[in-house]
């Protein structure tokens, strides 16, 4: 699953609260350490959080948040078969030796998930940037508004949201200073659909 730069702030502050303290911070501390007025606001966050699998929460009791950690042995390995493009698309991806482990949950079939990582800065909109690794499941077919992993004209890659009318597809950056590309729909080939989202800071 992806999280937002914001959801992953407040979980790397809810893994360091609970391993200096020995318990969750309350809402409303999260909300002062973030500036964020709402206590509403924060509790949207925490959900995301929850129903994404980064944190288990016990409704019945307050400072329950738990943070959901593997350590590193423990979480699948899945081959980075190279780069694709969010931006004009680039020659085809092609396998490599290398291989990373990442989050059970962001995974597919472990037969078909692989990661890819990103060049360019054409879907900054949906907080995938430049250096990003994504997680793909390799797929044929995708339902319209889904980021996909597709070839063009069977040989250039590229990242961006699909979206299929009739005989043509359209290929959706999300970067507002940027246009889709449109094609015949014979001339995409879905190679994979994007199930989470890993960075390095």
């Amino acid at each position: 699953m992806v999280l937002t730069r914001r959801q992953r702030e407040i979980y790397d502050y809810i893994c360091e609260f609970v391993e200096e303290n020995g318990y969750s911070p309350s809402l409303e501390e999260i909300g002062s350490h973030f500036q964020l007025a709402s206590v509403a606001t924060v509790h949207k966050h925490i959900q995301h959080l929850v129903s994404k699998g980064f944190l288990r929460k016990a409704w019945n009791r307050s400072r329950s948040l738990e943070p959901v950690q593997e350590t590193t042995s423990e979480l699948p390995q899945i081959p980075l078969l190279g780069t694709v493009a969010a931006g004009s698309p680039i020659e085809a991806i092609e396998n490599t030796d290398e291989s990373i482990r990442v989050p059970a949950q962001m995974m597919g079939p472990p037969s078909d998930t692989y990661a890819l990582r990103v060049r360019g800065d054409s879907m900054i909109e949906d907080q995938i940037c430049d250096g990003d690794v994504v997680i793909v499941e390799g797929r044929q077919e995708a339902r319209n508004g889904e980021t996909v992993v597709a070839l063009v004209g069977g040989q250039d890659a590229t990242l961006k949201r699909f979206y299929r009318k009739g005989a043509q597809v359209r290929l959706v950056p999300a970067n507002s200073t940027m246009e889709p590309i449109e094609v015949p729909a014979a001339d995409v080939l879905i190679r994979g659909v994007v199930r989470g989202l890993m960075r390095t800071f």
